[in-house]
């Protein structure tokens, strides 16, 4: 009797089964029932929760307190404006931006491609692959694109 047969094996593990499901039914019914029990208000509570609004009270006293005398501190700050010369000239001066350089835009653009396709590639460590991919990508962007404003600066 040692050795089932493959029926009674079967038999065996699909009634375990059907029980196991019963028992933890069960007991997840039961720790749900615990979870929404509410709990008894003590007396302790009830006086911490007075003492917390007479300490909320006196710190609603003292900040009125700091802001009465930061009103009272407050300063006049008085602001003098010089007049301009009797001509005065209405050119407007717009800064313009200094656009980035076919060089720093290859640089950004290799380095995020190449962080890119690092962190894919690599399968062992993808932040390893991300910096050596930014890295590569970055300075074959930077030569592609300085070889780019040379170009420029020679036509």
């Amino acid at each position: 009797m040692l050795f089932l047969d493959a029926v009674q094996a079967t038999d065996f593990l699909t009634c375990k089964a059907k029980v196991m499901k019963q028992l933890f039914t069960i007991l997840s019914a039961m720790v749900i029932m615990a979870a929404c029990k509410p709990k008894a208000e003590t007396d302790q509570t009830k006086v911490l929760s007075a003492v917390d609004s007479a300490e909320f009270a006196a710190f609603q006293e003292w900040k009125e307190q700091q802001e009465a005398k930061k009103n009272a501190e407050t300063k006049t700050v008085y602001v003098v404006q010089k007049q301009a010369a009797a001509t005065t000239s209405n050119s407007t001066t717009t800064a313009t931006r200094k656009k980035w350089s076919n060089a720093t835009k290859g640089a950004v653009i290799g380095g995020v491609g190449g962080a890119i396709v690092g962190g894919v590639v690599s399968k062992r460590n993808r932040a390893a692959g991300a910096v050596i991919g930014g890295i590569v990508g970055g300075g074959a962007g930077y030569g592609i694109g300085k070889t780019i404003d040379n170009k420029q600066n020679n036509q």
